[in-house]
C-alpha cells in the first residue's frame, strides 16, 4: 500500500507537493475562505437590535438581513460548487472573495435597511464559493498526491474554519457592535478578505487550463445546466419564502414552488450533466442522510445561536456584548472536539455523540429560566458545543466519501443547502416561540421542538446500517 501511495505521489501534476501535498500555505486561505460564510452567517445576531434603532425600523423588520443572506447561500452554494468544477476552483474561490469584500464596503457605509439587504446578498452569494470551492480543491490535491484515505486533518481544519466558527460569530459581533457601532459587522469583512485575496494568489496553485477544443456559450450552458440552476433557484427562494413566513401560510409562495418543482424534476431527470442530480441522491441514500442530518442538527444549533440571544438580551436583560460572549464556550469547545476527530476519520461514533449532546442539550433548555445561574446557561451551550463539534466533523468525512469525486463541488454546496434549510427552520421556530416576547415559555416551547428533532438524529444515526465506524 505504501509503495502503491509513493509511486502514485511520484507522478503528481505539477503544482502538488507530493512530500506535503497540505502544507499551511495551501490550507490557511481555503480555511479563512471557508470561515467566511459561517461567521457571517451568525456575526448579524447581535447587530439587529442596534441597526433597528440606527435606521429607525422595527426590529422585525431587521429579518430581513438574516433570512437574504440565508435565501442566497442556499441557491449560490450548490452553483458555485458547479461553477468550481467546470471553471476551476481557484477562479470561482477568487471570485467569491471579492463579492465579500465589495458587500463589506457597501454594508459598512449603508444608511438604509434596502442598501444593507443588497450588502448582505453580495455577501451570502460571494462566501458561498469558500467552501465547495475548497471541498474541490481538497479532492483534487488528494488525488493528484495519490492518498488512499481522507486527508482528515484538513477536512478537520475546514470543519473548524466553517460551520464549527458559527459560534464565534455572536461574541465576535457583540464585541464589534459594542465597540465600534453596528457598521463593523459588516466591515469586519474588509482586512479579511483582503488578506485572504493576497493569500490565494500567492498560495494556492492556479488551476489548469481548460483542454480540449474551445467551447461556445452555448456549449458552456449545457454542461453547467443553467436552466436546472435557474429552475432550483426559484424553487429554493419559493419554498424558503413559504417557510420564513410560517406560521403564516404564504400560498402563492407555495404555488410558485409547487409549479416549479414538476418542470425542475422533469428536466434534471433528462439532461446529461445535471445541476441537481436527482437520479444520483436516489441511487445514493447514504448521502441523502448525510444531507439531512445536517439539516436537523443545525436546527438546532441556530436555534440555540439566535434563540438564546434573544432570551439573554430580552428575557434577563443582558448586553449585545454578555450576551454574544456567553456563546463563545460553546464555539471553543466544538473546535477543540473537531481536531482529534478528523485526524482519525470517525464517523458513526462521533454522530451518536452528536444526537446524544443535542437530545441532552435540548432538555437542558427546558430547566433554564430567568432567574438561572450563568454557569447553568454555559453548561447548556457547551453540550450544543460538543453536538456541533462531533456532527460537523463526522458528517464532512462523510460527505467527503459518499460524494462521487467528479461531483464534491456540487455535493458540498448541496450539504451547506441542507444545512441552511434547517437554519431557516430554525428561524421559524424561534419566531413561533417568541411570538409574545422572549420570555421563558417561549424558550421552553422551542426546547420541546429540539427534543423532538434531536430524537429524530439520534435514530436516523442509530438505525442507518450504512454508517461505518471509521471512513
Amino acid at each position: 500500500m505504501t509503495l502503491r501511495i509513493r509511486k502514485q505521489a511520484a507522478s503528481a501534476p505539477a503544482g502538488t507537493d507530493a512530500a506535503a501535498p497540505f502544507a499551511w500555505r495551501f490550507v490557511t486561505p481555503l480555511y479563512v475562505g471557508s470561515a467566511l460564510n459561517p461567521v457571517n452567517s451568525s456575526i448579524i445576531a447581535t447587530a439587529l437590535v442596534p441597526i433597528s434603532t440606527a435606521l429607525h425600523v422595527s426590529v422585525g423588520s431587521t429579518a430581513v438581513l438574516v433570512s437574504s443572506l440565508y435565501l442566497a447561500c442556499a441557491i449560490a452554494q450548490p452553483t458555485a460548487g458547479k461553477l468550481a468544477e467546470e471553471f476551476g476552483p481557484r477562479r470561482v474561490f477568487l471570485a467569491g472573495i471579492t463579492l465579500v469584500l465589495l458587500g463589506g464596503v457597501l454594508g459598512g457605509f449603508a444608511t438604509d435597511l434596502a442598501t444593507l439587504t443588497v450588502a448582505r446578498v453580495l455577501i451570502g452569494v460571494g462566501t458561498s464559493a469558500g467552501f465547495p470551492s475548497a471541498m474541490v480543491l481538497i479532492r483534487r490535491r488528494a488525488a493528484a498526491a495519490g492518498l488512499a484515505e481522507p486527508p482528515g486533518a484538513v477536512l478537520g481544519g475546514i470543519a473548524i474554519a466553517g460551520m464549527a466558527t458559527t459560534a464565534v460569530g455572536p461574541p465576535l459581533g457583540g464585541v464589534l457592535v459594542g465597540a465600534l457601532g453596528w457598521h463593523w459587522a459588516f466591515l469586519i469583512n474588509v482586512p479579511v478578505t483582503a488578506v485572504a485575496f493576497v493569500m490565494t494568489l500567492c498560495w494556492v496553485p492556479a488551476d489548469p487550463p481548460a483542454t480540449g477544443p474551445r467551447r461556445g456559450a452555448r456549449q458552456i450552458a449545457a454542461r453547467i445546466d443553467l436552466p436546472g440552476m435557474v429552475g432550483f433557484g426559484g424553487f429554493m427562494t419559493a419554498l424558503m419564502v413559504f417557510l420564513m413566513d410560517l406560521p403564516d401560510l404564504d400560498w402563492i409562495a407555495l404555488a410558485v414552488a409547487v409549479l416549479l418543482l414538476g418542470p425542475l424534476v422533469w428536466w434534471e431527470l433528462r439532461t446529461p450533466t445535471p445541476f441537481f442530480d436527482i437520479r444520483g441522491l436516489g441511487a445514493n441514500a447514504a448521502l441523502t442522510r448525510t444531507y439531512l442530518r445536517t439539516s436537523l442538527t443545525l436546527l438546532g444549533t441556530y436555534t440555540v445561536m439566535y434563540g438564546l440571544t434573544q432570551w439573554l438580551e430580552a428575557g434577563r436583560g443582558l448586553s449585545t456584548e454578555e450576551a454574544g460572549l456567553l456563546l463563545l464556550p460553546m464555539g471553543a469547545l466544538s473546535a477543540l472536539v473537531s481536531r482529534p476527530l478528523s485526524r482519525r476519520n470517525l464517523v458513526r461514533g462521533p454522530l451518536v455523540t452528536a444526537a446524544v449532546a443535542m437530545l441532552a442539550g435540548s432538555l437542558g433548555i427546558l430547566a433554564l429560566t430567568a432567574h438561572s445561574p450563568v454557569v447553568l446557561v454555559v453548561a447548556v451551550t457547551l453540550v450544543f458545543g460538543l453536538c456541533v463539534g462531533t456532527a460537523t466533523v463526522s458528517n464532512q468525512t462523510a460527505l467527503y466519501t459518499q460524494s462521487p469525486p467528479e461531483q464534491i463541488g456540487t455535493a458540498s454546496g448541496l450539504f451547506r443547502t441542507f444545512g441552511y434549510l434547517g437554519s431557516i427552520v430554525s428561524a421559524t421556530v424561534t419566531g413561533l416561540a417568541f411570538k409574545h416576547g422572549a420570555t421563558d415559555s417561549g424558550l421552553h416551547a422551542a426546547a420541546i421542538i429540539l427534543i423532538a428533532a434531536g430524537a429524530a438524529v439520534l435514530a436516523m444515526t442509530l438505525l442507518d446500517r450504512g454508517l461505518t465506524r471509521k471512513s
